[in-house]
């Protein structure tokens, strides 16, 4: 592997590392997991170095060729959160002084407020791995998988295709999913501890399910000049992009949960305790706090700052953005070169072109 390579690797899993205090482990609480940021390249090291529970680092000795998809699964659950909520009043992002350096978890309060942000967190993060593994299985980059086995044969004669290429084989990265996110209920104390667990663990496999969900079939024609005689078909992982909007909309219909500690999970509504919750469904416990204005404490950077949209009557827009408070407007110039001719022999010539673009900014 050369350096770009280790250095991009190191990046994602010191990613991984801020992300990891999403997941309750015991004892060492949600900061034992930042020092893999300082490991370099952990499947280098070997897993005794690494800052995992006991249960993690079973499995990460069993099967050390994990850890590059674990990275790669951190940045696109980070990435794709970001993208979602960029326009929003929470834009999963935590205010930098919300703690000490190099301790500040990734996304601040919400990894512990049991909000619809916090069920956001955990599917979108629960998804990116199950999406990572089961790519790099594709990939051929793992010897314990491949592709799905169980697609390689049959299909309909009637209908004229057969199973054939490469299937995603998500039940794989969702097994490595829960065996690496899960944290059993029984291991946990105290009430409140459990109710959360309870819920961060049903949006876990709320985020796994929205992969699976997405699963499309893709086929190949086979046929004379094109006439498509026999088609090979395969399933194949919808883009993270589809799968993080469908999560988000998970999410503004997220169902809010009793915080009272029963058999199983039920809303919080008595008149609605008979309308089933669903394993797709986004629970939460509390309502989300006023994202408007800053709470260091928290980790809120509320939208001080923040820029938008003058035009816009949606989420982006200033009016909403802004909380009512106002925008400022400011102009900025910008400077590129334009015009662009190429001149026998042999430069290219350009013109310098000037413009100017109104930036507002929420009061």
């Amino acid at each position: 592997m050369d350096r770009a390579a280790l250095l991009g690797l190191s990046r994602l899993c010191a990613l991984w590392a801020a992300l990891l205090t999403l997941f309750p482990c015991g004892a060492q609480g949600n900061w034992m997991w930042l020092g893999i940021a300082s490991f370099g390249v952990p499947e280098k090291l070997g897993c005794a170095s690494l800052p995992l529970n006991s249960r993690q680092k079973e499995l990460c000795k069993r099967k050390p060729y994990l850890l590059p998809s674990i990275c790669e699964g951190a940045r696109l659950g980070i990435q794709e959160c970001r993208s979602q909520f960029r326009y929003e009043r929470w834009n999963c992002l935590a205010a930098a002084a919300a703690a000490p350096p190099d301790t500040s978890p990734l996304f601040g309060y919400e990894l512990s407020s049991g909000t619809k942000e916090t069920a956001f967190i955990y599917a979108v993060m629960a998804a990116g791995l199950v999406h990572s593994v089961t790519r790099s299985c594709s990939a051929g980059n793992m010897t314990e998988c491949s592709c799905d086995t169980t697609l390689q044969n049959g299909g309909s004669a009637s209908e004229g295709w057969h199973w054939g290429g490469c299937s995603d084989d998500v039940q794989y990265g969702m097994w490595v999913s829960r065996k690496f996110l899960d944290f059993p209920i029984r291991n946990t104390t105290g009430k409140e501890s459990k109710i959360l667990l309870a819920m961060n663990l049903h949006n876990n496999e709320a985020g796994r399910q929205a992969v699976a969900k997405l699963m499309s079939l893709d086929c190949r024609c086979h046929g004379v000049s094109g006439s498509c005689a026999v088609k090979t078909c395969w399933k194949t992982m919808s883009s993270f992009e589809k799968i993080g909007r469908l999560l988000k909309d998970k999410y503004e219909n997220s169902v809010q949960i009793s915080d009272k500690i029963k058999r199983k999970l039920h809303r919080r509504e008595k008149d609605q305790r008979k309308i089933p919750i669903h394993k797709d469904d986004l629970l939460y416990i509390n309502k989300s706090p006023n994202y408007c204005v800053g709470d260091k404490k928290l980790g809120i950077p509320g939208t001080q700052g923040r820029e938008c949209n003058r035009t816009s009557e949606g989420a982006d827009g200033c009016n909403l953005l802004c909380c009512g408070r106002g925008y400022n407007t400011h102009v900025v110039r910008h400077v590129e070169r334009c015009e662009c001719k190429f001149i026998w022999c042999c430069y290219v010539r350009c013109r310098r072109c000037e413009s100017m673009t109104d930036v507002h900014t929420c009061k």
